[in-house]
């Protein structure tokens, strides 16, 4: 690579510059956190998802159904896709494959003739204890960064971060 070629954080400097000094808008502080919030996001799950995940033949989008299935099942599929953070239609979808790789099972709810309820299958149990030994390892690792009083402080931050979103019209699942 070329020194005149930026890197991630160098464009975000020179995307600061640029978007304050060159077109005025007022708050490069807010672009450089929730760019850098992003990208920390993104990398976090890319390193999950291919040092766990995928060497157990799943993904990550996979994992979060069946982690929340796991430890709050038997759900409905809109209950779960809420805490997974998902669409209905990737829970959906994705629920066909778990089906179908015998980790999840599918049967009628009680509310009405269509309703399901999803549930974790004993082989999808044994293997989210294995899956997610694997995963709190890797937790371990890119938490042990920051000491215990630092991991606290940012889950704080993030949490304030987060319950802000009141305070203006946020488009999230729910």
């Amino acid at each position: 690579m070329s020194t005149d070629e930026p890197d991630f954080w160098s464009f975000v400097d020179l995307a600061g510059r640029r978007l304050s000094e060159e077109f005025g808008f007022p708050h490069p502080l807010a672009t450089r956190l929730l760019l850098t919030l992003n990208r920390a996001s993104a990398i976090v799950t890319y390193d999950l998802e291919s040092t766990v995940h995928r060497p157990r033949g799943h993904s990550w989008a996979g994992f979060r159904l069946l982690f929340v299935t796991w430890l709050a099942g038997p759900l409905e599929p809109g209950r779960a896709a809420t805490l997974a953070g998902m669409s209905r239609a990737a829970v959906s979808n994705l629920a066909k494959t778990l089906v179908a790789d015998g980790m999840l099972e599918r049967t009628p709810g009680e509310r009405d003739g269509r309703s399901v309820i999803l549930s974790l299958t004993e082989h999808g149990h044994r293997a989210m204890l294995d899956v997610f030994a694997g995963q709190n390892e890797r937790e371990r690792q890119w938490a042990g960064v920051l000491t215990e009083t630092e991991q606290r402080m940012l889950i704080m931050l993030l949490d304030k971060l987060i319950d802000g979103r009141t305070r203006f019209d946020v488009r999230e699942r729910s």
